[in-house]
């Protein structure tokens, strides 16, 4: 599958300032699929470490973080060279060997000319149990597949470079086979495996049967954050937030059996697993966000489109056969679709707006930037009429430059009232913010 963390990972090993680098994500987001592939593309030999199968590798990194002596035992454990810009060194499943971690300084300063990269799940916790070497180390953020993702996995390679781009208006036939294969990947969501598995078979059930086994091992993962969580807490205000997608919440909302701290304590922790992700209501929505962000009430986002279905308990069956695609779960799953797509594009930088004001309801979906602009964006099925809060945000606050309507309908625009209605699968693209696709 090709994946566009394979192009950061070439221009990572081809810097001349390169740093050892760590993988972050969700498990089962692509990482370990993503290093093999890269390393068998681009380098002679691979020294994979897979510190979950193999915990017994974490005893290299006992003792001293000598990297020669690291070296040489790692070379006489696999019977392979390491050699400078023929060999890539690949640590998986690092949550499990913190020293391993503590060692990627060492490599930076030793030995700057091998490639080495770390990868793991829930690292959050392991970087705060140890000191992490900031600035000797990079990092890099994997999601799930996103929606052009999606389309190069389908062999559609032309529509994912359509959606790439500056948003335009397109044949009917096109914008309909777009709107077509958005469903899809509304069920499917962009798990590499649950991809893997409707493409192969051509059965959304299928997927669904590989969402349920990857959602039975995320809870099983639940019992390592013990004795951090409550994990019948943590299983409550997991589903809840699923439940809560495109509406703001409060943590009062979470749960009625346990007490405020111990809820938002299963909020951060799904929040440091990478799980889930809260979006703060920002007012005014002036640039740099975080200094206006309102942490007191926030809006979901969950890691992936089709994992949220199957957590909620939405029975797939019967939102499938809902004709208007922004319908699907009451425009939750469009939400948190276009949620999950700006996550990539602003860097985790999410936010919403909401009046503060006692008996206003006004709120635009999302707050967004593109380069030095403010970006105000609506996830919504009808016309121009309707986005009430859109307008009065717009009308309001000459800080605003944008709104941005993302809808089923076809692309048009309302220059004198600065909105654009964009089909909802431009979500993703990444010159629709300013940025430009090598």
């Amino acid at each position: 599958m090709k994946r566009d963390i394979d192009k950061q990972l070439l221009e990572w090993s081809r810097n001349n300032r390169r740093k050892p680098l760590i993988i972050r994500g969700a498990r089962q987001v692509g990482k370990t699929y993503s290093l093999k592939h890269f390393g068998k593309t681009y380098f002679e030999e691979i020294i994979y470490l897979d510190f979950e199968k193999y915990p017994d590798y974490a005893a290299i990194f006992e003792g001293d973080l000598d990297i020669n002596r690291i070296c040489s035992e790692i070379e006489m454990l696999t019977g392979q060279r390491i050699i400078p810009h023929r060999t890539i060194l690949l640590f998986d499943e690092v949550q499990n060997a913190s020293r391993a971690l503590m060692s990627l300084r060492y490599f930076y300063e030793d030995k700057p000319d091998l490639h080495v990269i770390a990868a793991g799940s829930l690292l959050e916790f392991v970087f705060s149990e140890i000191s992490v070497p900031v600035g000797r180390v990079q990092f890099l953020y994997m999601y799930p597949m996103s929606f052009h993702e999606f389309l190069l996995a389908r062999g559609l390679d032309e529509l994912s470079e359509i959606i790439q781009g500056e948003p335009r208006k397109l044949s009917s036939v096109i914008h309909n086979k777009l709107i077509t294969e958005l469903r899809s990947f509304f069920f499917v969501g962009g798990m590499p495996e649950c991809v893997k598995a409707f493409t192969e078979s051509h059965s959304m059930v299928e997927s669904w049967h590989v969402q349920s086994e990857i959602i039975k091992s995320y809870r099983l993962d639940f019992s390592k954050y013990v004795p951090r969580i409550n994990i019948d807490c943590l299983t409550e205000v997991y589903k809840s937030l699923s439940q809560g997608i495109g509406r703001q919440t409060k943590y009062t909302r979470l749960s009625s059996n346990f007490t405020i701290p111990t809820i938002k304590k299963a909020v951060y922790m799904l929040e440091k697993a990478r799980l889930v992700k809260n979006v703060f209501s920002v007012n005014p929505p002036r640039l740099p966000f975080e200094y206006s962000a309102k942490q007191t009430v926030f809006k979901p986002v969950f890691l992936d489109v089709g994992l949220l279905q199957y957590v909620s308990g939405v029975d797939p069956g019967e939102e499938i056969l809902k004709e208007n695609l922004l319908s699907i779960y009451n425009g939750a799953v469009a939400e948190q679709y276009v949620g999950q797509e700006l996550l990539i594009t602003q860097e985790d930088d999410l936010y919403y707006w909401s009046r503060q004001a006692k008996s206003s309801s006004a709120e635009v979906d999302f707050i967004a930037r593109r380069n030095n602009e403010v970006l105000a964006i609506e996830v919504k099925s009808g016309v121009s009429g309707t986005l009430r809060s859109l307008h009065y945000l717009l009308n309001s606050d000459e800080h605003i430059d944008e709104g941005i309507v993302f809808s089923s309908r076809e692309f048009d625009t309302l220059p004198d009232q600065k909105i654009r209605f964009v089909p909802i699968y431009y979500a993703g693209s990444p010159a629709l913010f300013g940025r430009i696709i090598t």
